[in-house]
């Protein structure tokens, strides 16, 4: 159907027409994307002008006219249509009629409908009071009536917000710096909002306010394809859901891809990704030349008067060869030659990071286009550089994104292409891939003074998860890149030889510190083998702590430092050669040996609650430690079925388990008994409400293990009372035996979603399996649990590999059903 048919279907048919052809519109599939929205924003002027036509006859005096959105013609499926019917103020009464016989047949139709009816004046007053009204006029766009209300009103709008542009300008940018701290930034949010974070939509209308001020005006490359890209994502949305939304939730990304003919979900978050980066850099050079425009027309009239009335001279103050600094910003110096000068992109970056200082736009372009490729390896200089670069703090982070924005960053390191913009699903991690590697880069800068070797601990940080592009294990992947990426940066063989180290064994500490038994010689001595030096181990406790701050507020805390503190303690003992193949178990605390005295003689389980705080950091001495939970100590004489018990009653009473750790803790020699009692030491959290007393935890527990409290019933009742709801769909659980854990057990890990009544159901399966679990470690990443039991037969010894790997089959079937 031709634009001429369906214009001719809308007059024919009234309302009527209009909803065919635009459903029929909204469902063909030749069209989408620009042409769509335009050939919708004029089938509905069409119609509107229309209705105005029948309903305002020859009145004159009064025009309908589209603003915001609707005025730039970017009508999505389900967008409000802005309107405000102007008239001059002659017959108010006609008006308010006109007005009902064009509203209403909107409204019948079920579209969403921001309308006004003003007099030019009473708009140009409610822009001078409303920002977001003035906004919507610079927009405004023609409908019906009379056009030279309509022009008349447009003029004075633009003049208005062009002569006002000194004082609505900060008013703008302080509007958008709270959007953003409300929404975040869409260029890093797994269910962003496409229109309202950092980046989005709200911000590519505000560069265009900007613009139309004639103060400033935006970096124009990529910008208009990376909004025409948002603007596509948002139909595809608006199509897929039904609604009226700009919130691209993880259920619908899979259906929004297939929309747009992409590969998959992560697909279409790359070039979301992508898209807001291009209009969060374009609006961080954008303010920023407002604030220098802004501040030289403030100084200006002074320094005319003092020079009497001579122009100004710049200031230029050299920070390293060929760069400069000029009105706030990092720009090249007028002799330099970035054609025959590779390394001054990196000299450049290096200085404005460390002066904390911005790059400017048209340095970075100029050094984009004419610097020539570094050579392979790199000279001394642009190694030291990019360390310098990366040991710089938070600055470097700006710093990086204007490289990276110009395309330079891939140019220096190609394999950098396959991280960017690359999502991470995981609800640990807060950045995509790229910008984790930056974050880890910030962060280990802060910890340049513990080690040997900066350089090697800043270029690892940035290495350490480069594999994440590639199949298969991101740091197996990573190894191989990082010994590329090290020689072609110029370290020699040996330093090559430890980058790669780091980066394929960046996750061996924590993962050690948290899942294993640091009792057991053969977990230290398997990290000390791994790592093989001391400075090496100094490096790789240091990156350990720089990719858990990095990641996520659920990644790191006193009490992981505190494990991974300790092993590396121990492993260092080990690499001194100071240690001995069996060290004595570690002697329990007063408290711990009391409980298990009062439960061997009671012939119960012993309880004690505590609650548990974060230290007060060194930078804020003076703040409130932070709540970490609540330590739940047990002594239990050693009996089947302990933990599926303790674990069923925590469930029960709607606790959450945090951490969790298990062991047999043989009596004091004074106490005439050769048992043992087991000592359980959780961290545990309220779902919601109080904690629940110790004695009702304790009732509890006595008759869960005598059998008399039907735990398994409890939680079905609880969990049939909450349907399950629609959302994202977890990946399915996996149960592996690590090879040579330790010589004592054997050790099984379980990754999972983690999930009420989970350990619970470990624990039974355990029990049903004929296993003892002799320790366990349990730890919780946001939404994942990520466990070790340690099991061994009846008598003691480690399961057969056989048995092990069974064991591992049954527990996985059973997560899984």
């Amino acid at each position: 159907m031709t634009g001429t048919d369906v214009r001719k279907e809308t007059e024919d048919s009234g309302p009527g027409g209009y909803a065919a052809a635009r459903l029929r519109l909204l469902t063909e599939g030749a069209r989408s994307g620009p042409p769509r929205r335009t050939a919708l924003s004029g089938l509905t002027d069409d119609w509107l002008a229309g209705l105005f036509d029948a309903a305002a006859g020859a009145a004159h005096g009064v025009s309908l006219v589209a603003v915001g959105g609707y005025g730039r013609g970017e009508l999505s499926p389900r967008s409000d249509l802005d309107l405000v019917l102007l008239h001059d103020g002659s017959d108010p009464g006609a008006v308010a009629a006109l007005a009902d016989r064009i509203w209403y047949p909107v409204w019948d139709l079920g579209l969403a409908l921001d309308h006004s009816v003003r007099t030019p004046a009473e708009a140009r007053k409610t822009a001078g009071e409303d920002l977001k009204v003035h906004l919507g006029l610079l927009d405004a766009r023609h409908l019906a009536g009379d056009p030279a209300l309509t022009a008349g009103l447009r003029t004075a709008a633009l003049a208005d917000w062009r002569n006002q542009a000194p004082r609505r300008l900060p008013e703008l940018q302080e509007l958008c710096a709270e959007r953003a701290a409300r929404q975040g930034e869409l260029q890093y949010l797994l269910e962003p909002d496409l229109k309202e974070a950092r980046g989005g939509l709200r911000d590519a209308t505000a560069l265009r306010a900007v613009a139309a001020s004639w103060l400033a005006d935006a970096p124009r490359e990529g910008l208009a394809e990376a909004r025409r890209r948002l603007l596509d994502v948002r139909d595809a949305l608006h199509l897929a859901t039904g609604r009226a939304t700009d919130r691209l939730a993880l259920q619908e990304q899979d259906q929004v891809a297939a929309e747009l003919g992409l590969l998959d979900a992560d697909t279409l978050l790359r070039q979301v990704y992508e898209a807001a980066r291009v209009i969060a850099y374009a609006s961080d050079v954008t303010w920023r030349e407002v604030g220098r425009v802004l501040r030289s027309r403030a100084v200006r009239p002074r320094l005319r008067a003092m020079l009497g009335g001579g122009k100004p001279v710049t200031e230029r103050s050299p920070l390293a060869e060929g760069v400069v600094e000029q009105d706030g910003e990092v720009v090249l110096a007028r002799a330099a030659r970035p054609e025959r000068d590779p390394v001054l992109p990196l000299r450049a970056a290096a200085a404005a990071a460390q002066a904390g200082l911005p790059l400017s736009l048209h340095a970075v372009r100029r050094m984009a286009a004419t610097a020539r490729p570094l050579p392979a390896p790199w000279p001394a200089e642009a190694r030291e550089q990019l360390v310098t670069l990366l040991g710089s703090g938070r600055p470097t982070i700006e710093v990086w994104e204007a490289l990276e924005a110009e395309g330079l960053i891939t140019r220096l390191l190609p394999d950098w292409e396959r991280v960017r913009c690359r999502p991470q699903r995981n609800a640990v991690h807060v950045w995509t891939v790229d910008r984790h590697l930056i974050e880890t880069a910030v962060r280990a800068s802060e910890f340049t003074r513990r080690v040997s070797r900066p350089d090697l601990l800043l270029v690892a940080a940035l290495l350490h998860d480069i594999g994440k592009g590639w199949p298969g294990d991101h740091s197996v992947a990573g190894e191989i890149i990082a010994k590329d990426v090290a020689a072609r940066i110029g370290f020699d063989r040996s330093d090559v030889a430890v980058l790669s180290l780091l980066v394929r064994h960046h996750l061996l500490l924590i993962e050690t510190a948290t899942r294993r038994d640091l009792d057991d010689p053969a977990t230290v001595r398997s990290v000390a083998e791994a790592v093989g030096s001391q400075s090496t181990l100094e490096l790789l406790h240091a990156l350990t702590e720089a990719d858990a701050l990095a990641t996520g507020p659920a990644a790191w805390s006193s009490w992981r430092g505190s494990l991974v503190a300790d092993l590396v303690r121990r492993v260092r003992a080990v690499l001194a050669g100071d240690v001995p193949d069996e060290p004595e178990p570690a002697a329990p605390t007063a408290e711990q040996e009391r409980l298990a005295i009062e439960a061997h003689r009671t012939g119960g389980p012993v309880l004690a609650l505590r609650a548990q705080t974060e230290p007060v950091s060194d930078e804020d001495p003076d703040g409130d430690p932070e709540p970490l939970g609540v330590e739940l100590l047990i002594a239990v004489p050693d009996q089947p079925g302990v933990l599926p018990a303790v674990a069923g009653v925590l469930a029960v009473h709607r606790l959450t388990v945090r951490t969790a750790e298990l062991r047999a803790l043989p009596l004091p020699d004074d106490v005439d008994d050769d048992g043992a009692v087991l000592l359980l030491n959780w961290r545990v959290a309220a779902e919601y409400g109080s904690l629940p007393q110790a004695a009702r935890l304790r009732t509890d527990l006595v008759r869960a293990l005598d059998g008399t409290l039907d735990i398994a019933g409890r939680l079905a009742e609880r969990d049939a009372a909450y349907p399950r709801r629609r959302g994202w769909t977890a990946p399915p659980p996996r149960v592996t035996v690590a090879p040579a854990a330790s010589h004592h057990a054997t050790v099984i890990e379980v990754r999972t979603q983690d999930a009420p009544g989970l350990l619970y159901r470990i624990g039974m399966a355990l029990e049903k399996a004929g296993v003892r679990v002799r320790s366990m470690h349990v730890s919780t990443l946001g939404s994942n649990a990520v466990d070790a039991f340690y099991v061994t037969t009846g008598t003691g010894a480690p399961l057969p590999a056989g048995d092990a790997a069974s064991l591992a089959g049954v527990l996985e079937e059973t997560l899984r059903g």
